[in-house]
């Protein structure tokens, strides 16, 4: 499974962090940035993270910045991306068994590295459970789309 990941500058280090517990774990990764700490703006990496998966050059995506807010709103606006914000194994789960999340979203401040692999091998191994759930992903595809429900 080859994913993408990006971050701003506050998720720099974590994402890094992540990038070396992916590639032990024999999935390919591409880096969409940033690739120093300096200080920058995060739409245009979730924006090159979100494209990758939506244009199905990547199966998934991670993004990670402060808060995990303001990554996981400039995701959403690529249309393909379902992007999720998770702070738990639970969370992340469901992310991928009743929507379907192709890219997810960290806050640094609020995840540490060890919480964060464990998220993301949860992530990773959880399958959209489809049935009434997909019913609800077409849905949120027609919003895209223009479709009035």
């Amino acid at each position: 499974m080859k994913i993408a990941i990006g971050s701003d500058h506050r998720g720099f280090k974590l994402k890094n962090s992540l990038i070396e517990f992916l590639k032990k774990k024999k999935y390919r990764v591409e880096d969409k940035g940033t690739f120093s700490s300096d200080s920058c703006d995060y739409p245009v990496y979730c924006f090159r993270t979100a494209a990758a998966v939506a244009k199905k050059k990547a199966e998934r995506g991670i993004l990670i910045c402060k808060t995990g807010i303001g990554s996981a709103i400039a995701a959403n606006k690529v249309k393909g991306a379902r992007a999720a914000l998770v702070h738990n194994v639970k969370g992340a789960k469901f992310s991928r068994l009743h929507n379907d999340a192709n890219i997810l979203v960290f806050g640094a401040d609020f995840v540490d590295v060890n919480l964060a692999k464990r998220i993301v091998s949860a992530w990773l191994s959880t399958e959209f459970e489809g049935g009434r759930h997909l019913r609800r992903v077409r849905q949120i595809k027609k919003i895209e789309e223009g479709y009035e429900l």
